[in-house]
């Protein structure tokens, strides 16, 4: 693959654990994680939903290291060249569901399975007077997305990333139907929980998306239409933070106002942003930039080991769990959260991840350790933030991935 921008670099040290922290027998007491020297760095995605690294780490977050090598490194945006599925029972089966809630339900169920992706991002309509539009943007991966819950009126699901033999946790995706309340980004590192009107979201889905680390990115609420064969959501407008593709590389714009669009194909499932890039003080828009349209194309494909993905997280499904009851609680305690981290979140994505490399599955999630990394980085909205720590000793901050 060629190379991008769209990358995380980390220290391999860090990523791969040595956290006094997370040795239960000898430190009865929670500690932070602590990187120690390391001989290279590792690259990865740190991201939540739209885009991914184009070459492959030497080590990432929430890898499995020291396989051997299985897969050769196609180039994920070459669907030719690969074993693309495809099949119009695919979204028949979909469409022919007895009631709009089943047909719904199986539209989001559809997104689970194994995926070649492209994303593509392009600047199209300048709003601001002498603006110039940037270079596109492409790069490409291949993902699994995996089942984290179903209840019903509620579906959760994990994509991983699968690059070599490495597998690095991506973003995450939640709907929930008729939700009654979904959080919002309100300003920098900052979102608040509030009501949604029962005629917006009657009949309708909420989906959240949320960061590597679990921490919130945005939510966008909707209903599903399955006419013409192709069901479709389609979400409000709603505000997200400065795409992680960006945060080293623009200073003009601070947020993006979003309307998504997830479309079931035959040949897998899309989606499609129509951004505003923004300048907000506050919740105050003081300047729109430009327009971009985001294009991410999930194509399903045979004939490439995804079983690291699935390896990884039958051993860290557990902890995860943990950080998103951790999540799930402050939010609802704080009618929203807060980070005390630089705007790049890396602190406690590097936190969660060093914890996350060391973690058994047989072993009971370090709750403790856990507590102390969000009582480091989080807080309620409105609290007086203290000093942004800085990032772990060795680590590294630098060009990181996606989002959109």
């Amino acid at each position: 693959m060629s190379t991008s921008p769209f990358v995380v670099l980390l220290p391999l040290s860090l990523l791969l654990g040595g956290c006094a922290s997370l040795d239960r027998q000898s430190a009865p007491e929670p500690t932070m994680p602590a990187a120690t020297s390391a001989p290279a760095e590792a690259r990865a995605a740190a991201a939540d939903g739209d885009q991914a690294p184009s070459s492959a780490p030497e080590s990432a977050p929430g890898s499995v290291p020291g396989q051997a090598a299985t897969n050769s490194a196609p180039d994920p945006r070459n669907i030719a060249a690969l074993q693309p599925l495809d099949s119009a029972s695919r979204t028949a089966d979909i469409v022919a569901q007895p009631s709009a809630y089943a047909r719904d339900r199986a539209a989001i169920l559809a997104m689970l399975g194994e995926y070649a992706v492209s994303f593509d991002f392009q600047e199209t309509v300048p709003l601001s007077s002498g603006y110039a539009r940037h270079k596109d943007k492409t790069t490409g991966a291949f993902e699994a997305v995996v089942l984290v819950e179903d209840s019903g009126p509620r579906i959760s699901l994990q994509h991983l990333l699968v690059v070599g033999d490495q597998v690095i946790k991506h973003w995450r995706q939640d709907w929930e139907y008729q939700a009654a309340t979904r959080w919002e980004f309100s300003a920098d590192q900052t979102w608040r929980v509030r009501s949604l009107p029962a005629e917006q979201t009657r009949g309708a889905w909420t989906q959240c998306v949320y960061e590597v680390s679990d921490a919130p990115r945005y939510c966008g609420t909707g209903r599903w239409r399955h006419e013409y064969g192709a069901p479709t959501w389609t979400s409000d407008r709603s505000w997200r933070p400065l795409p992680r593709r960006e945060y080293t590389q623009r200073q003009d714009y601070n947020a993006l106002n979003v309307e998504n669009r997830h479309t079931i194909t035959p040949g897998g499932w899309t989606h499609e942003q129509d951004n505003t890039k923004v300048l907000r003080e506050g919740e105050r828009t003081a300047h729109t930039l430009v327009r971009e349209f985001g294009f991410n194309d999930y194509r399903r494909i045979d004939g490439f080991d995804f079983s690291p993905a699935y390896a990884y997280w039958q051993r860290t499904a557990d902890y995860w769990a943990a950080v998103r009851s951790g999540w799930q609680r402050r939010i609802a305690q704080g009618d929203g959260i807060a980070l005390n981290t630089p705007v790049d979140g890396m602190p406690i994505i590097a936190a969660f991840f060093a914890q996350a490399a060391s973690f058994q599955g047989d072993q009971a999630p370090p709750q403790a350790d856990i507590d102390a990394i969000f009582a480091r980085y989080t807080q309620a909205p409105g609290t007086p933030a203290a000093a942004a720590p800085a990032p772990p000793n060795g680590s590294t901050p630098v060009a990181q991935a996606h989002e959109g």
